[in-house]
């Protein structure tokens, strides 16, 4: 027996749209934040930070953020401190994050003249954000990883000891502090017991710089660091009442039997689009619970396997124990949902493009005065233009979802 969507569901969810799609007012993240990422060769990769920006994108599509990137390969916290002015305040950010540490200790023993010097400059950006107004969220680095770069292994130990200031320096300014260090070592050292020759799980392509699962491990701890949320919606379908209940979506058109179900699903934001290259770190970033649940339940179906279909394409089986427990789509790399987030993470990809080029090309190069001033404008202007059209990609689009019997 098929069952309608009860009138007084859809009634219900209207309200959700005026926030959902939008930060919580305690997140460091608000809406039209003008956000800069600034540090070394990590940060210049445009992986871990690019990976923030399609979170934030995704997850609040109406908040029309704004992104840009300071990163400058061997760079340390003394040439961030010098450069703190025209290369960051200079571009009125809203929120800065500040990730350098990794060339800063030498890569070898303990050094405590550079840990002063490190910290000092640090403290020295953090003041310079604060008297002009602008909130920043402080990190360390990732752990660099033996397993790929022996010659590294003492240093491992060196940047415990070197980074530790920073949580006192980030409570003395009052801003968010990520110890990445300390969350990417725990994890690597799973990784360590279960596969010591770094052949499967492996996120550092030199032992420093990320490779796409790295950067996903970094993404992931500095997000759920600064407390983003975890949901983008959730779907509760009791396939034998015909009752729906959508958290951050809005349901319709239910049809529901113990065979199957098929309703309209309206998202109030995308899910982060999971990567293929992504796969091996799902079990060192609790499967992305914390960070990307895009939940599907479906309760009342008879004992058996199901399809899941969005649009009419198949995007995964679960049992009907799973689905009647609770399914996370957001793992998932397949699908009208997952494509228009991959379409997004291009569009962001060609917007990032121009941020380099204008950051290399101006920034870094031998221009000066007047001439400066108004080429870095007019790049400003194409990046704006594209950042734009980002931000009008993000807004979800309603999608069928049906759940048939499986052959």
């Amino acid at each position: 027996m098929k069952h309608p969507i009860p009138t007084l569901l859809l009634a219900g969810f209207t309200a959700l749209a005026a926030h959902s799609s939008e930060p919580a007012k305690d997140y460091f993240f608000q809406p039209k934040d003008r956000i800069l990422f600034l540090g070394d060769s990590i940060t210049e990769q445009y992986e871990y930070s690019t990976y923030i920006e399609l979170y934030l994108t995704s997850r609040f599509p109406a908040a029309n953020f704004f992104f840009l990137n300071a990163g400058i390969s061997g760079d340390t916290a003394r040439g961030g401190a010098a450069r703190f002015k025209e290369q960051v305040l200079d571009e009125k950010p809203t929120k800065v994050t500040i990730n350098f540490g990794m060339n800063d200790g030498g890569y070898g023993k303990f050094n405590a003249k550079a840990n002063q010097l490190f910290i000092a400059e640090t403290s020295s950006m953090l003041k310079m954000a604060r008297d002009a107004g602008v909130r920043v969220a402080l990190f360390s680095p990732n752990a660099i990883d033996p397993r790929v770069h022996p010659n590294v292994t003492e240093y491992l130990e060196t940047q415990r000891e070197f980074y530790s200031p920073l949580a006192t320096c980030a409570r003395e300014f009052g801003v968010p502090y990520v110890d990445q260090y300390g969350i990417t070592r725990a994890a690597q050292e799973r990784m360590t017991r279960l596969d010591p020759k770094a052949q499967q799980f492996k996120p550092y392509i030199d032992g420093v710089h990320t490779l796409p699962a790295g950067a996903m491990l970094m993404a992931h701890t500095i997000l759920t660091g600064l407390k983003s949320p975890a949901l983008v919606s959730q779907a509760d379908i009791d396939a034998a009442t015909g009752q729906a209940q959508g958290t951050e979506c809005v349901l319709g058109e239910l049809k529901a039997s113990n065979r199957s179900v098929s309703f309209r699903r309206q998202d109030q934001a995308l899910p982060w689009p999971m990567q293929k290259d992504w796969a091996s770190m799902l079990a060192f970033t609790n499967q992305l619970k914390d960070l990307n649940w895009y939940g599907l339940k479906v309760a009342g179906l008879q004992e058996g396997r199901y399809a899941v279909r969005i649009d009419g394409e198949e995007v995964a089986r679960f049992s009907a124990t799973e689905l009647a427990t609770g399914v996370n789509l957001g793992t998932l790399s397949a699908g009208p949902v997952w494509k228009h987030g991959q379409d997004l993470f291009q569009a962001i990809n060609v917007k990032n493009r121009l941020v380099h080029k204008r950051f290399f090309g101006v920034h870094l190069a031998s221009l000066l005065g007047e001439h400066k001033t108004v080429e870095l404008q007019k790049r400003l202007d194409q990046i704006i233009a594209a950042q734009t059209r980002v931000n009008k990609l993000a807004q979800p689009r309603a999608h069928l979802f049906e759940v048939v019997a499986a052959p």
